[in-house]
């Protein structure tokens, strides 16, 4: 994070109480189901990447300034480009009106920032993100700090301790042994914490869902109509 947008450092922060998203306890309220169903919103994933870093950037009444500096903007933009970030947006009338960005290493996604210029749009694309990261195997949803907005969506705090538990266990599941824990031949950089390569998840998984959805007609994007999201969502909630 940085203390501003013309701040030309970046500091490294580590909370001791951790938010997370169980992806089993999403909150779908009947409001939200309503508005994801009805498409109301038009939802793409991964066309906007440096749009949507622009959009969270950008000041706002209940957020005068931004920790998005040019060197975390143009490193993000980077490992968008290696595949390693991903963003959904929320398009209405044409206009980007909200999303959200993040970054995957294997089967953890670490939300990074979440924006919303129309009511409802923050909410969609978070329900888009963890039916996404459902249908593709992940198995932890970083949200790093805990607000009212996330915790009605159904995140919880966690001791650092438990979060560096669940994100060793989640990079080490599927991996051999040799290879998530070890030596110097494994080249772990510390005792305990797995190395590559990790069991990525599959963002592209959702895809075949909203192809087959779609019936024969042009879904570039990949992101399913709401109610398949909204089906998936309480399948798994």
């Amino acid at each position: 994070m940085a203390d501003g947008a013309d701040d030309p450092s970046v500091h490294w922060v580590e909370p001791r109480l951790r938010a997370i998203l169980p992806l089993d306890g999403f909150h779908l309220s009947r409001s939200l189901r309503k508005v994801i169903v009805a498409d109301r919103f038009r939802v793409t994933t991964d066309t906007a990447f440096g749009e949507m870093m622009a959009l969270c950037a950008e000041a706002a009444a209940d957020r005068p300034t931004t920790w998005i500096n040019p060197v975390i903007k143009a490193s993000y933009e980077r490992l968008f480009r290696l595949g390693h970030a991903h963003s959904v947006e929320c398009w209405l009338d044409g206009a980007l009106v909200g999303g959200l960005y993040g970054v995957t290493l294997g089967r953890a996604f670490f939300g990074e920032s979440m924006v919303s210029r129309a009511r409802d749009a923050s909410k969609v694309a978070l329900a888009h993100l963890v039916a996404r990261l459902i249908a593709g195997g992940w198995k932890l949803l970083d949200c790093q700090f805990i607000t009212p907005h996330l915790a009605s969506l159904g995140a919880i705090e966690i001791p650092q301790r438990d979060y560096l538990a669940r994100l060793y266990s989640v990079l080490s599941d599927g991996v051999g042994a040799g290879a998530a824990f070890g030596s110097a031949a494994a080249g772990a950089g510390a005792a305990g914490v797995p190395s590559p390569p990790f069991v990525a998840g599959d963002w592209g998984a959702l895809d075949a869902l909203g192809a087959a959805a779609a019936d024969g007609a042009e879904r570039a994007t990949g992101s399913p109509p709401g109610y398949v999201i909204a089906q998936l969502l309480t399948k798994t909630s």
